[in-house]
């Protein structure tokens, strides 16, 4: 098996994501040796074949995935489709974090892929990393900065995707 995890991020939350649940990915599972995993950014895929199962995520501004991620799942749609694929979301921040209603164009995403599952995470924020207009918009919004990824749901979640992918195909 050959999974693809990849990910559109702009400061490094959402990749350092990826990465941890491509760890997962590749841990044994009830006596069966894990996957080969990839971690790519979405510009660097070039095509699917190769791949199995993809896990495909994408950090949310404005209540929207990044349009790298966006175009990726447009101009991938029929391979995505065809294989098992799982969707996440990075971007609320606060505590709690905040907004709480997932990425605008996710479900229905989801639900034209045939996605196995979807899930938001909270993201991170350094302010200091931002450019003049996200400076604003924290400002605005009055975000504080901090990271609120809860890693250790991030990694239950992949290990759901993992066992999913060791069941036998009748399941």
């Amino acid at each position: 098996m050959h999974v693809l995890v990849t990910y559109a991020s702009r400061h490094h939350a959402t990749a350092s994501m990826a990465q941890s649940i491509a760890e997962i990915l590749r841990k044994p599972v009830e006596g069966l040796s894990g996957p080969t995993v990839d971690v790519l950014a979405v510009d660097d895929v070039d095509v699917l074949d190769d791949f199995d199962a993809v896990v495909l995520g994408s950090s949310v501004y404005m209540g929207r995935w990044l349009k790298p991620a966006r175009r990726f799942a447009r101009e991938n749609s029929a391979a995505l489709a065809a294989r098992p694929l799982w969707l996440f979301s990075s971007g609320p921040i606060g505590d709690p974090p905040a907004p709480t209603a997932e990425a605008t164009d996710v479900i229905a995403l989801a639900e034209s892929l045939g996605a196995r599952g979807s899930r938001t995470f909270a993201g991170r924020l350094r302010t200091a990393e931002l450019g003049l207009g996200e400076r604003a918009t924290v400002r605005l919004v009055r975000a504080a900065d901090g990271d609120y990824r809860d890693w250790d749901e991030i990694r239950a979640w992949a290990a759901d995707i993992a066992r999913a992918l060791a069941a036998p195909v009748d399941q």
